[in-house]
């Protein structure tokens, strides 16, 4: 690698993927857009995906379940295809629907069932917030406490990531009590990809099951959510699935579970077979799949978004993103690597196993050189303490940008 920007132009030159950058719209005048781990920008074809909805509302109002170019009755179909070949799954494992807390809150309904002494959950500390309340709410549902039930697992003295191994002890450990290991894919603040494979495992070892918040993995990095066994799964899709403030979220649960009728759900009437759903009748009867833990009928304008992104999606694969991803955080690495002479002024806590996200723990003035940076059109997050994130997102973001943000890095600094 070279500290040029004649290189940076080099690599942007030789990016395969370098044409997905003009079906984004990018916001500013020459801002540094690196804030994907929070709301993906806009794809071009967004506009005319709601488009059509809104022609087809107003030309057809509720006939449009049935007549619209995309019926409505049938919207959350239109996104398996792309979203199962995203997380690693079949179609009938994957769903559109609700938000993410939403779909955390209906899946502990399912998969978080205290009983015979198996009432611990293990999950990471320093999770995020809204799964910590998650997890604490339903804790307390079953009239159990949080500070009896739930085991939080913090890296080592002086690390900042999770070791598997250490993951795997805590689960061995707890064995004969536990109930539920639940992780995030990607740690939101660190930046870690966790081996989801490998705990997955653990968990089914110990005789529990094994979720995960999918929030900062999603579009981010490969998963394989089928083969590695897992049991349940939720995302949002505002962040690099580019799909909107607030767009719709997602769930994903083995095809394993879908003849268990032992197994506990929250049922509305989108979950109920399709070919007889309105007759109204009492006594559910659930849709094949995940589709049977749909409670509410589907958000169309919000799934117009979404269904644009995920076209552009359809146009590469998790493994291109993933290959450019590494590029990408490798190059910044090094580039902030040659300013910090000794680790005087930050450290990276993002180990090499992550998303495409680097973590920067500032030693002095951190916020100070983050708002310098935000006046140079640098768009990064804030993390209190001390925390700067960057997440450089494959599908458009370039060489040049990692290389322009370590310029003005460095005049902060």
């Amino acid at each position: 690698m070279e500290n040029s920007l004649r290189f940076a132009r080099k690599l942007d030159k030789l990016d395969p993927l370098r044409s997905f950058r003009k079906q984004f719209l990018l916001p500013g005048k020459n801002w540094i857009y690196f804030t994907g781990n929070s709301l993906g920008l806009q794809p071009k074809n967004a506009r005319s995906f709601l488009s059509t909805e809104l022609d087809d509302w107003a030309k057809l109002g509720v006939e449009g379940h049935f007549h619209a170019r995309r019926p409505w009755l049938y919207y959350h179909k239109f996104a398996k295809k792309t979203l199962s070949k995203i997380v690693g799954a079949s179609s009938e494992e994957v769903v559109a629907m609700n938000q993410l807390t939403v779909n955390l809150h209906m899946m502990l309904v399912s998969f978080y069932k205290p009983s015979n002494g198996r009432f611990k959950i293990i999950a990471e500390a320093g999770a995020f917030s809204s799964d910590q309340y998650a997890f604490e709410s339903h804790i307390r549902l079953h009239g159990l406490h949080p500070d009896s039930a739930l085991i939080e697992i913090s890296p080592r003295e002086g690390e900042y990531a999770l070791r598997t191994e250490d993951i795997i002890k805590v689960i061995k450990q707890n064995a004969d009590q536990l109930a539920l290991v639940i992780f995030g894919g990607v740690q939101y603040y660190t930046g870690q990809f966790f081996d989801i494979a490998a705990i997955t495992k653990a968990a089914h070892d110990a005789g529990a099951f094994a979720g995960f918040d999918l929030a900062h993995a999603v579009g981010n990095v490969p998963l394989s959510l089928h083969d590695d066994d897992v049991d349940f799964a939720v995302w949002c899709s505002y962040k690099y699935l580019n799909s909107g403030p607030g767009g719709v979220a997602g769930a994903f649960v083995h095809e394993k579970h879908f003849t268990n009728k032992e197994l506990p759900r929250l049922n509305g009437w989108w979950g109920y077979r399709e070919d007889e759903r309105f007759r109204m009748t009492k006594g559910f009867v659930p849709m094949t799949g995940v589709d049977a833990w749909q409670v509410s009928n589907f958000p169309v304008l919000s799934g117009a978004a979404h269904l644009a992104s995920l076209e552009v999606f359809s146009k590469t694969s998790m493994k291109a993103l993933r290959k450019k991803s590494l590029m990408l955080t490798g190059y910044a690495e090094f580039l902030l690597n040659e300013l910090n002479e000794d680790g005087k002024y930050f450290k990276i806590i993002t180990p090499p196993d992550r998303g495409c996200q680097l973590s920067i723990l500032m030693k002095n003035n951190g916020k100070k050189i983050f708002d310098r940076l935000t006046k140079a059109g640098v768009i990064a997050d804030w993390r209190e303490p001390d925390v700067i994130r960057i997440a450089p997102v494959p599908l458009y973001n370039t060489f040049e940008e990692v290389w322009k943000f370590a310029q003005a890095f460095k005049k902060a600094l």
